[in-house]
This record gives C-alpha cells, structure tokens and sequence, in this order.
C-alpha cells in the first residue's frame, strides 16, 4: 500500500481501495481497448482481450491480454499477454482487433484474432500519414485460445486503400451486413476506421472471402459527413477521425431494421467535452444505405441519425454478435484520466473494462410530445407520424446491462420500498459496501425542478445524479475528499428527455417514469437513464463503503420504486 497526504484533513497511511472487484481489469500495468470478442461454440467460452502494457502503468508496449469467461460475468485472466510485438510488422504494437471462431479458411475449430499491426510510432490524426505504419495481421489459436500463432501470410493488407489520404486506418472489425448483401448472412465485410485527411472521419469497408481471411477487397468508405459534424447538444460531435467502428443490423418486436455504426470520435472540438480530457466521444450512427448506389464520394450509406453511447469516461466501444443471446454485446475502456498520475502510478494498474451492455432497436409508439424540446429538434432519434392519431413511432439505440449481470447479486443483501409509492425526500436506502447496484423509478411531476440520486460516501462526501426536466439534462456531480489531490471531478452531463404517449383509443395521456440503474464497484460508476442515456464514471472515495442512497423529488414527483443490491460479486 503507498501513502499519501490529504492536506487539507489529516495524515492518512494508506491508500483507498480503488481497484473494481466485478469489473475486469489487467493483472497489472495499463489497459486500454477492448479486443477479440467473441464466443467459441467448441469450448462454450466467452473471450475478451483487451489492449495491455504489462511492463508499466503507461500507455507503451501494447500487446493483449486475455480474459475467458462461460457467463460474460465471471473471467479468468491469463497473466501473461497473449499476443505481443514480437515481428517486425508489429514491432511498435498488436493494436486493436476482433475475433473470428474459425480458421483462416473459414473452418471450425480454431479461432482468429484479426488486429493493426503497428511498424511505426507515433501514430495521431493530428500527424502526417506515415505509410505502412498500420497493416493488417492476424494470429490463429487451435488449442482454445491458449496460444496464438501468427501465420507466414502477415500482413494480409499493407496498408489503406491507393490514393486515398488517411488521418488513420485501423481496428479491424469483420460481421454480416445484411441490409448490404440484400440479406444474406454468407457473405462478410471487413470494417477499419480512420478517416479522410481534411475531409470527413470514415470506415473504410471491405468484402471479406469467408473461407480465406487473407481476401479483403476495398468497396469504399461507409459514410461522407465532413469534419466535426454535429447535429445537436442530442448527437454529439463526429470529429475528425474514428477509431474502434463496428456495424450492426438491429431489430425491433415487429421486424423493422436499422443499421448502427458506433464509433469512437477524435477530434472533437472541446466546447462542452470535459475540460480535462482528451477531445474524444463515444458515439453512434444510424446509417441508411444509397438506394441510388454510391455517392460522387464512393460513401456507401447516407447520415439517418445519431446519438451519444456514453458521456462520460468510456471509449474504444467494441462488439460482437452473441450467439447464445442473439444479442450485440457491447464492452468499452473506462479510463483512468481523472486520476493524476502522482495517485495513479503508485496503485500499480490503470483503466477497466466496462461491464457488458445489450444494444437493441428501441422503439416508442403514440409519443405525444418530450417533455420540453420539439421532437423534431431531437437529432437522437427517429419519428415517423401518424396523421390519424397525431403521434408519432420514436426509433433510437437502446443502451442496457446484459441481463446475466443480474448473477451479480447471488449473495448482495435486497433493499427495496414498500412498492407504495413515496415522497423521494423521505426516503434513505442504507449501504455497508462500495459493491452495489441500484434500480430506481420516479412518477415526475410537471412542476418538478429536480429529481434523482444521492450516493453518501461518508465524511459529508456525495455523488449527486440528478435530472432537471427544465433543461432536459442529467448531471453526476462527483466530489473531491482530496482537495489538493488535482482529482478532476467536472460534473458529467448528459441531454435526457421524457417522452409522453396517447392512448390511441382513449386519448388519455402518461409520461413515462425516469428510471435510473446504475452499478458502483469501488471507484467506477455505470448509469443507464431510461436504457437509453448512459453514463460511466469515476468517482475516489476515501473509504472503502458507501453508507446510504437518498431520493429526491419535488413537486408532486414519486418514488415508485427503488431496489439496491448490496455487495454485489461472483461466487467462488
């Protein structure tokens, strides 16, 4: 344990315990992307790699490590990496990359990583493109994911497509598209991000042969939307260049598609990113395909509407089709960058890795009206009219913890009201640990200015989750208990709206309720709002439990419903 001073209280001994328990993390040292995910039909075995230095707690070295899991919520990491530079192609980095459950000629059996092979450092959209510095490898286990070996054919691509000025091309990404290849699941496209140079951020899209991984034919970029697009405060800024893409085809309950890029997005201008972080978002994009065929641009598909995945301190989102769910599962980085490095370098290890999210096609039928914006200034969504009832079907990405989470709370002690209904501001939830999940619900009143959450960390220390219908934003404020510490804790805000339905028979009216869960392990804080907003934080407590949540609520607002899981974990 290191010491350190809180000179504004006391001489403290220790260091708080702030290394998640449910979440996964690195052995040691940093971690960044999430990489090669996927599921292995052979051995029933989830895998997740993720970007790893095992030599230091900096970025530097990147390799990856590996992590195997039977239910997405218990992992046994190796410790050791899995891949590492240890080539001449990839002598500067094993970048990120996806998994593939077969061999390179499309057989079962084995399993493929497909990751940017780095020759050339440094590498930032900022920089002049170095040619060559990124291609396209892959490395092949037939023992489970035990080993990994690299075929004599690396690099199976040198480098972007001729003639095309980049900002950066990698994290390769391979699935079906079907809206693309007029619905067949046979044929397979291979996604790597990047960008235009002084024209738009992309994916460069390719046909992939699937019984010869080796065959990557260029199609075109994926979307033209020009340089740090951004429709609203609702969509976020797109950028300059994109890193860690993936593509999928969702469905909702009556068989209607869309298909959704996200993205992580470099490059954006900093008015209203945290002051304190790097320029970047975690963003998606409803992208439709040229009925006409390809624009003057070669862009394959045109701009629908686009939203922000999370606000907060999660990046480099990557996924993969799940074929026991028949699910997108999503992961991503949660960053360490609010931390200083005089309290992060000592505690040894830096960032995790999310926990897993579900993405889905929302849909919201007879939406009368938001509670406060006009629907057709919300550029997060999708609304086609009924002129007969005069509402509208709402269509946007729905963002919610996979349901295997709940395995979590086998041993958490169960806090719940009455189901009565209550007035927020009487009513407390005791806590004993930091392990903890919360599932809230509130009636909000027209008159309300605010309603939400107050985590207690004791020492008159709190995390506050609040939402103002006025301006339609939902806010985290984080405290400091270290005050000289330079721990950044900015307010987290996000745009959130409720929406209102009409009985198409009746015509009577009901807004939905706020709905709030959100999982606290240690230091990192995931909220989903509604399944729809979602926000993943760091917060730096000095003790190790929280002691309570408290509601608030005003002007006619209700408490519904609240249930907390205390001392959430895996069973051993």
């Amino acid at each position: 344990m290191t010491a350190y001073q809180d000179k504004s209280r006391h001489q403290r001994t220790t260091k708080p315990a702030w290394r998640p328990t449910f979440h996964l993390t690195a052995p040691h040292g940093w971690l960044n992307d999430p990489c090669g995910l996927g599921y292995d039909p052979t051995t029933g075995l989830y895998h997740l790699s993720f970007q790893w230095n095992p030599k230091e707690n900096d970025w530097g070295n990147i390799s990856w490590g590996h992590s195997v899991s039977r239910d997405l919520v218990e992992w046994e990491t190796s410790p050791v990496p899995c891949l590492k530079p240890s080539t001449q192609y990839d002598r500067c980095g094993v970048f990120t990359g996806c998994l593939r459950s077969t061999d390179i000629d499309g057989n079962p059996g084995a399993l493929t990583h497909l990751y940017t092979s780095v020759g050339h450092l440094p590498i930032h959209y900022s920089l002049p493109y170095t040619t060559g510095c990124e291609t396209l490898s892959m490395a092949v286990s037939r023992d489970g994911g035990k080993t990994w070996k690299r075929p004599d054919c690396n690099p199976i691509l040198p480098g972007p497509p001729e003639k095309v000025n980049v900002t950066g091309w990698r994290d390769p990404y391979i699935s079906s598209w079907p809206t693309m290849c007029s619905g067949s699941d046979s044929d397979l496209y291979g996604f790597i991000s990047g960008g235009i140079a002084a024209k738009t951020p992309t994916v460069f899209v390719y046909s992939v042969n699937p019984k010869d991984l080796r065959e990557w034919k260029y199609i075109g970029p994926l979307v033209d939307v020009g340089l740090n697009f951004q429709p609203s405060r609702w969509s976020g800024d797109f950028g300059v260049n994109w890193e860690v893409a993936t593509l999928a085809t969702l469905s909702d309950d009556e068989g209607t598609s869309r298909d959704f890029v996200v993205v992580g997005t470099e490059g954006c201008k900093e008015t209203g990113h945290q002051p304190k972080r790097a320029p970047r978002g975690q963003l998606w994009m409803s992208v439709n395909p040229r009925p006409e065929g390809r624009s003057t641009s070669g862009a394959l598909t045109t701009y629908g509407f686009a939203g922000i995945f999370d606000h907060g301190c999660f990046y480099a989102a990557n996924a993969f089709f799940d074929p026991v769910t028949r699910r997108q599962i999503v992961y991503g980085w949660i960053m360490e960058e609010d931390l200083p490095d005089a309290l992060r370098h000592p505690q040894g290890w830096s960032g995790l890795i999310s926990l897993p999210r579900v993405m889905s096609l929302m849909t919201l039928r007879h939406v009368k009206r938001a509670r406060r914006s006009e629907l057709k200034s919300i550029t997060s969504i999708e609304t086609e009219g009924d002129a007969r009832t005069g509402t509208c079907t709402i269509r946007t990405l729905g963002v919610q913890p996979d349901p295997r989470l709940e395995k979590l709370r086998a041993n958490a002690s169960r806090r719940q009201t009455d189901g009565s209904g209550l007035k927020p501001e009487k009513f407390t939830l005791p806590l004993t640990t930091s392990k903890w999940e919360l599932d809230a619900e509130f009636a909000v009143g027209n008159q309300c200015t605010s309603v939400g959450v107050e985590i207690d960390h004791g020492d008159s220390n709190y995390t506050t989750l609040t939402w103002t219908p006025s301006t339609e934003t939902f806010q985290i404020n984080r405290p400091n208990p270290m005050p000289d510490s330079n721990i950044n804790n900015f307010p987290e805000k996000a745009p959130h709206t409720l929406f209102t339905t009409s009985d198409p028979e009746t015509g009577t009216e009901s807004e939905e309720p706020l709905r709030i869960h959100a999982y606290f392990d240690m230091s990192v804080l995931e909220i989903f709002v509604n399944d729809r907003t979602v926000i993943s934080t760091r917060v730096y407590p000095l003790h190790e439990q929280c002691a309570g949540v408290r509601f608030f609520g005003d002007a006619n607002t209700t408490l519904l419903r609240a249930d907390v899981w205390d001392g959430l974990g895996v069973m051993h």
